[in-house]
């Protein structure tokens, strides 16, 4: 097929869920049954094709989002395989801001879990369209309905089944189209790869019936010509139906789903199928605007079209053993060549492309060009990081950077030997150019190197990949929280430069309104000087000497919830200068934040613990003692669900616990929450 021709033969998808629902699973049987693998993989033998990592082979998860290209019916499939872990968030974050659709996988037992609700209400934000599909209807506890009804009240989703089984758990025997009306039975001699088309059993008839009128008035409802036939009683033709659905998807109104069980290799190919007749081609997404890299009120507009200007996101940066540090990118309009050179609008860099590879899990095909819809990788680009747009030299564009949560647990890290110092400290700049969840830094006053991550698994896995990919073994202290501090006080603040540096006078003097902000607002900063006191080609020096100081508070944590305003200062002609301005407004945030009250915070979690019922007195006295607080407790079929919110520094080695008090039949996740005074023993 020619390049212009597939634009609307290409899906750019993702799967997201929770931990454990079955994604990489799922991912292998599509691969498997697009001829891509010729045998299939297991997560649970570690052998799956996706998850390449040693770590996610032997844990069992998916931890970085790996690409990977396929085809069915003549159309080409880009997947991104997302991690499910809530350490792991960043990486679907990132994954959702480059993909045309995705779906949304449950577990037929579990439901909508808490990281499938973070993951869909993320996906909300971004208007990715999506389908959905109930896996593991072989389990025990395995319950389609109830998965819909969450789907309706966790999610306030609109899902319209097109599948539905044929039993569950162990009577699980296939799946009903609803769409064709006929039962799907798959042999599992071979994979699940053939299956056969029956008249649906007749104790299936009347549900079938019942599940395929609302499907066709769901479809009816999101095109007028479909409507008004629908209600002058004209049965819809099948392609209608498809044409009513798919409308209802790219408008963000409904969601089909779909059911099976991967594992057991029932209904994957009817998924691979919705894929390609439900989610959008990279000419039917919504686009998000750009804006002029100097100008950010200045919106441009481009096409999802390879005649407009070269315009792409980085959405994920990846250290690779053979071609060095790789960019993976998703171009939204025009196109690249290799040997071009193009722009880094978003720190104003030129970048050369010496090469593009098309990516197949860990492995990679190069190739020549790379146009609008492609999501592909770059090796060796110098300067660009996750988020950064690319775009035409003659057409500068810049993108929303992605947003990704703060580290909020810290961990001492030093190598074995005095040797190995520099070297570590090269890896981690490595990582931390690939995770932009994760930070290290050098305590000023210990010299000690100290890690900081978004949970526990996300810096052993850190600490892990050191000694695999690296060589470089690492001693690890105990996990400490990253408190934050803020003020409860206003105060006006004078910072005042004027001293000899050298043989130059330096003159610098600035006045600082400095007041708390609500809790959850982060940093707010205003300028409200006159140019005649402190000329404008000032006023960037001033605003970085703030945010510097804020990295540090008196008890030797970042500022948050606070609010910055330049009021007043003053300049000579002679002697003043933008380091200057910088060492006056660091002067006066720091001496102001003393005056401001000063209070330390500490991070909370939302915390879903989910556990046979004869457990949950022991689990709430436990977790009560760890100053966590009950919002709820539910039942979900044969488990109770105990949600609250707990202090991070409560919850280290939690799991432990949790599986003694419970002999391991209970399951928790942590996400984080919010930021509260910290309780009067961590004031030190």
């Amino acid at each position: 097929m020619s390049r212009s021709s597939t634009k609307s033969k290409i899906r750019n998808i993702g799967i997201m869920a929770h931990i454990d629902a079955g994604k990489t699973t799922t991912t292998e049987r599509i691969l498997f049954y697009t001829g891509y693998l010729h045998r299939i993989g297991e997560v649970d033998d570690g052998t799956a094709f996706m998850d390449y990592m040693e770590q996610e082979r032997e844990r069992g998860i998916t931890i970085m989002s790996a690409a990977t290209t396929c085809y069915w019916r003549d159309y080409q499939i880009n997947i991104i395989d997302t991690p499910g872990h809530v350490d792991f968030t960043a990486e679907v974050q990132r994954s959702l801001r480059v993909l045309d659709g995705a779906i949304g996988l449950f577990c037929a037992v579990g439901g909508v879990e808490p990281q499938s609700e973070t993951v869909w209400h993320q996906a909300d934000m971004y208007s990715v369209p999506r389908i959905a599909f109930i896996n593991k209807m072989d389990r025990l506890g395995a319950d389609f309905e109830r998965a819909l009804d969450m789907m309706r009240l966790k999610l306030k989703a609109n899902p319209v089944a097109v599948t539905i089984p044929m039993g569950s758990e162990d009577q699980f025997k296939g799946i009903i189209d609803l769409i064709e009306m006929k039962a799907l039975f798959f042999d599992s001699e071979s994979y699940g790869a053939n299956f056969q088309k029956e008249e649906i059993p007749e104790e299936f008839t009347k549900i079938a019936k019942e599940y395929r009128d609302k499907m066709v008035e769901a479809a009816a409802e999101n095109d007028d010509e479909l409507l008004a036939k629908y209600l002058d009683g004209v049965d819809l033709t099948n392609d209608e139906i498809k044409h009513g659905l798919r409308s209802g998807v790219l408008g963000l109104k409904l969601n089909p789903v779909l059911c099976g069980s991967s594992l057991k290799n029932i209904g994957v190919q009817p998924l691979m199928d919705a894929i390609i007749d439900y989610l959008p081609s990279p000419e039917e997404v919504r686009y998000f605007d750009g804006f002029e890299p100097e100008n950010e009120s200045k919106k441009i507009r481009r096409n999802p079209s390879d005649d407009e200007p070269f315009s792409a996101l980085a959405f994920k940066i990846l250290t690779d053993p053979f071609v060095g540090k790789l960019a993976f990118v998703r171009i939204y309009s025009g196109k690249v060549k290799t040997g071009e050179t193009v722009l880094n609008a978003t720190i104003g860099k030129r970048e050369k492309i010496n090469k593009l590879l098309k990516m197949y899990s860990n492995k990679r095909q190069e190739i020549g060009e790379a146009v609008s819809g492609d999501i592909f990788a770059i090796p060796g680009l110098r300067f660009t990081r996750t988020g950064d747009t690319l775009c035409d030299q003659k057409n500068p564009i810049m993108y929303e950077k992605i947003q990704f949560a703060e580290p909020v647990i810290n961990q001492k890290i030093e190598a074995r030997t005095l040797a190995d110092r520099e070297k570590l400290i090269v890896a981690l700049e490595k990582l931390v150019e690939e995770d932009p969840t994760l930070r290290f830094n050098t305590d000023n006053e210990s010299g000690e190197l100290i890690l900081s991550g978004v949970g526990e698994l996300h810096l052993e896995i850190i600490v892990d990949r050191l000694k695999r990919e690296f060589n470089l073994p690492a001693r690890v202290g105990k996990p400490q929280v990253s408190y934050r501090e803020t003020i409860t006080e206003t105060v006006m603040q004078e910072g005042k430069i004027e001293r000899q540096m050298g043989d130059k006078k330096q003159y610098g003097h600035v006045i600082l309104k400095i007041e708390p902000a609500k809790r959850g607002e982060g940093f707010v900063y205003k300028n409200l000087l006159d140019e005649n006191q402190v000329p404008k080609q000032y006023f960037s020096a001033i605003e970085k000497g703030v945010r510097e100081s804020l990295q540090v508070g008196p008890k030797g944590y970042p500022v948050i919830d606070i609010k910055v305003t330049a009021v007043g200062g003053s300049h000579s002609e002679e002697s003043s200068t933008e380091i200057a301005f910088i060492f006056a407004a660091s002067q006066a945030i720091q001496e102001g934040i003393l005056k401001a009250n000063p209070l330390l915070l500490e991070p909370f979690f939302e915390v879903e613990i989910v556990s046979p019922e004869e457990y949950v007195g022991d689990i709430i006295a436990d977790f009560s003692s760890r100053r966590g607080k009950i919002e709820s407790i539910n039942q979900q079929g044969v488990m109770q669900v105990v949600k609250g919110s707990a202090p991070l520094s409560e919850m280290f080695g939690y799991i432990t616990t949790l599986r003694s008090l419970s002999q391991g039949r209970a399951v928790y996740t942590m996400i984080f929450s919010h930021y509260e005074q910290a309780a009067l023993e961590n004031r030190k």
